[in-house]
């Protein structure tokens, strides 16, 4: 395969993970193959996937913005107790291998896939209202752990996001994707740079990679804003489905 098809890949695959991730998640799960289908070894791909992760959130956040749907003030807030998880996670995750936890993974792709069809709450949410939710503190242990393990592996980071943001703080799913994609982020910069140390990075294939998942990403976001609830539902429960029987190792 010659490196111009490499390329071509790279970006076609990000354009596809960059939507997914911004709407629901398991971008990465495409992702992080094409990157081990072209050589990579599982920890160097799992770093170089990262540079795609920030990039993509840049203008995630970027084009939320534009639409008028932001509250920086929380997203920043609660995007600081993800960062000592997310530091622990992606050191741990250049010292073993991650094979052991993708059946738990799938099952539990499968339990948040039942989740989401419990009763929605369809109201957007504030600093305020963050302050007068009596279970608030529950965001912060989960903030930590998902921060691990999106330090560590990064696929599924999402849905584990959408849940957690969905469930404690209880707000709709277009709030969530956009207090989702700025947290993540914050997060990956120290990965990202962990990563880089510990010489886990492909700087080319990365960048490539992070122009494709950009592009999906900005137009995710405006798929999520004009698409609303509904939308973003359907999205989350194909993707997840796939990417749990996928684990399972249905195909």
């Amino acid at each position: 395969m010659s490196n111009y098809s490499d390329l071509i890949i790279l970006f076609l695959v990000g354009s596809v993970g960059g939507f997914l991730n911004v709407n629901a998640g398991g971008g990465s799960s495409l992702t992080l193959p094409a990157l081990i289908f072209l050589g990579l070894d599982s920890t160097v791909a799992n770093g170089t996937n990262r540079i795609g992760v920030l990039i993509q959130n840049v203008f995630a956040v970027t084009s939320f913005r534009k639409q008028n749907f932001h509250e920086f003030g929380l997203s920043f807030k609660l995007s600081l107790y993800t960062l000592p998880g997310a530091v622990i996670g992606a050191l741990v995750s250049t010292r073993i291998s991650d094979a052991w936890f993708q059946n738990i993974l799938g099952v539990i792709m499968i339990g948040i896939v039942l989740t989401m069809l419990l009763p929605k709450m369809n109201k957007p949410f504030s600093e305020e209202d963050f302050h007068n939710n009596p279970h608030r503190w529950l965001i912060y242990p989960a903030m930590f752990g998902i921060g691990f393990y999106g330090g560590f592996i990064q696929v599924g980071v999402g849905f584990i996001f959408m849940t957690s943001l969905y469930h404690i703080l209880r707000i709709s799913l277009v709030y969530v994707n956009m207090h989702k994609v700025f947290i993540i982020f914050i997060y990956t910069i120290p990965s990202l740079i962990v990563f880089a140390l510990t010489g886990h990075v492909k700087w080319g294939y990365g960048l490539v990679l992070a122009v494709g998942m950009a592009l999906g990403a900005w137009f995710g976001a405006i798929a999520s804003v004009k698409g609303g609830e509904k939308f973003i539902r359907y999205v989350l429960m194909v993707s997840i489905l796939i990417i749990a029987l996928k684990l399972l190792g249905a195909f």
